[in-house]
């Protein structure tokens, strides 16, 4: 045995040697069959191999047992894993050859998965904005509305319109007759330009020349400007008593209520029907102006000409004016809207037909007030509708009044003449502010809707 020789080794460290050898065994067998080729689908190349960890040409002894380092390979299993380097194992690989992927179409896939979720993530976003605006939109708009002015037009409008300021119109009644008539943008605008005066302003009576779509300063300067006020003119509302109608003529003209009374005396010698005891029904509503120098035979036949006028062009030949009149100041006196006249208007016809209704009571609170003079009541007594003296008391005496009971205009003429269709015989207002007509085809109905009405009157009494 040579002096150099190494000293005999213990079985023990025999043992501790051989265990080492097989074990790296093991590990390059393990590294090999690591980066062996993976199954490549039909008509690809296969890939070569990355590296080898171990050549042939060298012995075994002279290998490096170092640990083996691949690169990052992204996994499958969790593509939305944003680790930098994530492991990789045998499956993953196996999987990326299945799927005949590189890591780098494998890394765009991913990029372009991370993206779509990122577009997903801002569609939900930009529905939650859009939704919350939605939402809100009504309370924002409330709260800014407070912190705007008040709607108005600016200038001093155009065209011509006559406003009429009755009497006992207080500002705020006459700043939302102007915004009804579209006279000015709104009443805030009209009151606030009122406010801002150093006086307050006096309104007078009358009609006064306006013009559509004025300011609110250029309409208070016109009411309070005596050039715009209208003299010699007058208005006759839908309606209207012909008593009232003659006081508002002498009122705008001067002209004496007697001579007017005088004038109108003689309702054939006007060409009324001879069924006709006054002028009552044929002064037509209108606006009316008359030179200084107009007499009242001129004033009166005028009016009643404007009447035969609307008449004719609806129509009502000569023998039908005195029915239709009447009707239609029934339904001018009892309808709250125009709609409502139509009904009102078959609610008439199915009453006075015995098929339907036996009776032949109209049961019409507006005749009961014109038979008592008494225009400034809504409802009647039970004293007034069993009083059989009044002659237009339609809760004792059947068909139609002896004559009309105010001055109806276009639309209750036209409604007089074709009434809607329908099985209605009852009807009530049961709101006074809105005119909320109630129609029934039965008494039951109708006793609901009036308790509706009285209930309106207790909480507005």
């Amino acid at each position: 045995m040579p002096d150099d020789a190494p000293p005999p080794r213990s079985r023990r460290e025999l043992r501790e040697a051989e265990q080492r050898r097989a074990a790296e065994a093991e590990q390059r067998r393990t590294a090999e069959h690591e980066f062996e080729r993976a199954p490549v689908p039909d008509g690809r190349e296969p890939r070569e191999p990355r590296e080898r960890l171990v050549s042939s040409a060298e012995p075994e002894s002279r290998v490096r047992r170092e640990p083996v380092r691949t690169r990052p390979e992204p996994d499958l299993l969790n593509p939305w894993d944003d680790d930098p380097a994530p492991r990789s194992s045998r499956a993953d690989r196996r999987a990326l050859a299945d799927l005949d992927l590189d890591e780098h179409e494998v890394e765009q896939r991913r990029r372009g998965r991370g993206a779509l979720g990122c577009l997903v993530a801002f569609l939900v976003l930009a529905g939650l904005v859009v939704a919350a605006v939605f939402f809100l939109q009504g309370p924002i708009n409330s709260v800014l509305d407070r912190f705007q002015p008040p709607e108005d037009y600016s200038g001093s409008g155009s065209g011509e319109v006559v406003f009429m300021i009755e009497d006992g119109d207080g500002g705020e009644t006459i700043a939302a007759n102007l915004a009804e008539q579209d006279i000015v943008a709104s009443a805030e605008a009209f009151i606030d330009e009122m406010s801002a005066r150093d006086a307050a302003p006096t309104f007078y009576p009358g009609a006064y020349r306006m013009a559509n779509q004025m300011s609110a300063e250029a309409a208070l300067d016109a009411l309070l400007h005596p050039a715009s006020k209208m003299e010699n003119t007058f208005v006759i509302q839908e309606g209207l008593w012909a008593r009232d109608a003659l006081e508002a003529a002498s009122a705008a003209t001067g002209i004496p209520l007697e001579e007017l009374q005088a004038a109108a005396a003689d309702p054939q010698a006007l060409g009324l029907p001879a069924e006709a005891k006054s002028v009552e029904g044929f002064l037509f509503p209108a606006t009316y102006t008359f030179g200084p120098d107009v007499t009242a035979e001129q004033l009166i036949q005028t009016l009643v000409d404007r009447t035969f006028q609307s008449l004719d062009a609806a129509g009502v030949a000569p023998e039908d004016r005195w029915e239709t009149i009447i009707i239609a100041s029934l339904i001018e006196r009892e309808s709250g809207s125009e709609a409502d006249s139509y009904k009102v208007s078959r609610v008439i016809q199915n009453r006075l037909d015995p098929a339907q209704f036996d009776s032949g009571l109209l049961q019409f609170d507006s005749t009961v007030h014109y038979g008592t003079g008494d225009d400034s009541v809504v409802t009647t007594t039970d004293a007034e509708r069993a009083d059989a003296s009044n002659p237009y008391n339609t809760y004792v005496h059947p068909g139609l009044p002896p004559g009309p009971i105010g001055n109806p205009g276009d639309v209750a003429i036209d409604a007089a003449q074709n009434p809607e269709p329908g099985p209605w015989l009852y009807f009530v207002t049961v709101n006074l502010e809105t005119g909320e007509t109630v129609f029934s085809a039965t008494f039951a109905e109708h006793e609901q809707a009036v308790q509706r009405f009285y209930q309106y009157l207790e909480e507005n009494g």
